[in-house]
Formats: structure tokens, sequence, C-alpha cells
């Protein structure tokens, strides 16, 4: 009996072991894209939207929000949310940017 692993069996180890995390990778892609999808769709009847949201630090980040007819820029940190600014939605200056 061969105790020790051919060549082959290592390579078809390795590919295996490359496939899983290829679909691993795949599978969370798609969830964050879902995710992101479902927190920015404007849901009618909905007052608040997250239109965006900006990674500025490890867990640190920055996130545009609307609600109503204001838009809100705010800070999230681990601790604590801080507004840094609003302003009032125009949708008619929207159409004319999109």
């Amino acid at each position: 009996m061969n105790a020790g692993l051919t060549a082959m069996e290592v390579l078809r180890m390795l590919g295996s072991m490359l496939l899983v995390i290829a679909l691993l990778l795949a599978v969370l892609w798609g969830l964050k894209r879902m995710q992101k999808q479902m927190l920015t769709s404007g849901q009618p009847g909905r007052r608040l939207q997250l239109l965006e949201t900006l990674g500025v630090g490890t867990r640190q980040k920055l996130a545009l929000v609307r609600v109503g007819e204001q838009e809100i820029l705010i800070s999230i940190t681990p601790t604590q949310i801080n507004t840094l600014g609003q302003w009032k939605f125009d949708s008619h200056e929207a159409d004319h940017v999109a």
C-alpha cells in the first residue's frame, strides 16, 4: 500500500478547496449586493431611506439618510452617532442631476 499522497490527489484536493472558497466568496458578494439594494430601495410609504454609506475607517462610516423631505449626513462610530449636516431635499434638482 502506498502511504503517501500522489500528485494527482494533491491537485484534486487543492482544486476542490479553491472551488469551495470561490463559491463562498460568490455567495458573500451576492448577499452584500442584495443587502445594499434592500437598504437603498425606495419602498412606497417609507419615510426613512438610506441613500449611501462610506467607510472612513475600520469602525467608522458616514451615511447619507433621507427622512421625508430632509437629507441628513451622519457619522457612525461604535459608541455614537452624530449629525454632521442636513438640508432640504429638492426632487426637481435630483431629476436634473440624474
